[in-house]
């Protein structure tokens, strides 16, 4: 490949890793400001929404487990496409949804669409050099952050030109810029009919307890992140009393809070090694937990008492993620699907199920948010040290 066409397929694949990422927040994160209008449309609480949002992540999770293997043997572009077109029938069912159920149902197919996106972390294990991977995937989770700050004062002009179903439409128009960009990126080289791929791989990575761990604090630090943003209606919009206009303005400063660390994720990783990443990123996430006990004993439930942990927090949920992710992909670099696959799965159903088991706790929502915080940061580092341990342990023997 000439260096110009090595430039072309560059910049193609930035952009089209760029794209997945928006369209892997744009469900979750544009709905946000729709809310209350989903809720009056269905006649249902706001608690019965946010249980959409966990039943999403879960089918997302469940979609991921074939996707990731069947992409180690047929390709990662022909999986792609399919997902893509799944997910776009899915929105387009939830925008025309007259109760419910419905909702639910195409909001499921939705979902298990999206599980296509998994395969943004087995593109980047395919595309880039080791040295540049886990700078590809702050580059992402930066990218990701600018989208989440952008994403409810998005759905906030989208509910006022078209009400709720407008998040849809920009949904399947999105993806179908991202079909193209699929389409414009070089034919796959073909693989090898091999075992490689199948679901027996999930044996060899449910054998390998360093896999698992970094798996799992990957998905402790998106709980983070998820849980917030499945409550956080329930609080700002709820309890406080925010419009729809100035919840969006607070996600703002939420979403900027991963830009910045992005930035210092950029920084550090130049200086450090991911495991001291992931041990910084995950005392951040405590501290935030205890600044959140704090600010609510000594101010009450307020939007300071909640925004000045969560930019705590997420900015140590942009340290940790990326550097566990990458620990527990370099694993297994033959089965890059498979292994994104079972890490993503992991992290949606973790961050499904505890973010629901958080939100039904209405009545000390904010206490319960912070004691999580504190708990993910606790538990990731108490997983640091028994994957320090294994590795000892291995040298030794």
């Amino acid at each position: 490949m000439d260096h110009a066409l090595r430039n072309n397929v560059c910049r193609l694949s930035t952009a089209l890793l760029a794209l997945m990422s928006l369209l892997s927040v744009f469900p979750v994160d544009v709905i946000l400001p729709s809310f209350p209008a989903l809720s009056e449309t269905f006649a249902v609480a706001g608690k019965d929404i946010a249980y959409s949002m966990s039943a999403f992540a879960v089918g997302v999770a469940f979609s991921q487990c074939f996707i990731g293997p069947l992409s180690d043997r047929v390709g990662r572009q022909k999986l792609l496409l399919i997902g893509l077109l799944v997910a776009m029938f899915g929105a387009a069912g939830c925008s025309m949804a007259s109760d419910y159920v419905t909702f639910m149902a195409f909001r499921t197919l939705q979902a298990l669409g999206c599980g296509c996106f998994v395969l943004c972390q087995a593109l980047v294990q395919d595309l880039y050099p080791a040295h540049r991977r886990n700078a590809m995937r702050i580059l992402l989770t930066t990218s990701s952050g600018l989208f989440i700050s952008l994403s409810p004062l998005a759905g906030t002009a989208l509910q006022h030109l078209w009400g709720w179903p407008g998040s849809f439409h920009v949904f399947v128009c999105l993806c179908v810029l991202t079909v193209f960009l699929v389409y414009a990126m070089p034919s796959e080289q073909p693989r090898r009919p091999s075992a490689q791929g199948s679901l027996r791989n999930y044996g060899v990575l449910l054998g390998d307890g360093t896999f698992l761990l970094y798996s799992l604090i990957a998905a402790l630090a998106f709980t983070c992140h998820f849980t917030f943003v499945v409550v956080s209606p329930l609080l700002f919009i709820d309890r406080l009393g925010f419009s729809a206009e100035a919840f969006a303005w607070v996600f703002v400063v939420y979403g900027m809070a991963y830009l910045l660390g992005g930035l210092f994720a950029a920084r550090i990783n130049r200086l450090f090694s991911p495991p001291v990443q992931i041990a910084l990123g995950l005392a951040l996430i405590a501290a935030a937990g205890v600044t959140m006990l704090g600010t609510l004993w000594l101010v009450g439930l307020s939007a300071f008492a909640l925004l000045l942990p969560m930019i705590i927090c997420t900015a140590g949920t942009t340290v940790a993620r990326p550097a566990a992710m990458s620990c527990a992909l370099e694993r297994h670099p033959g089965c890059a699907g498979t292994a994104a696959a079972l890490s993503s799965t992991l992290l949606f159903t973790v961050g499904g199920v505890l973010s629901g088991l958080i939100a039904v706790a209405e009545q000390d929502l904010p206490k319960h948010l912070a004691m999580a915080l504190i708990a993910v940061g606790v538990c990731g580092g108490l997983m640091l040290k028994v994957i320090s341990a294994m590795s000892r342990w291995r040298q030794a023997v």
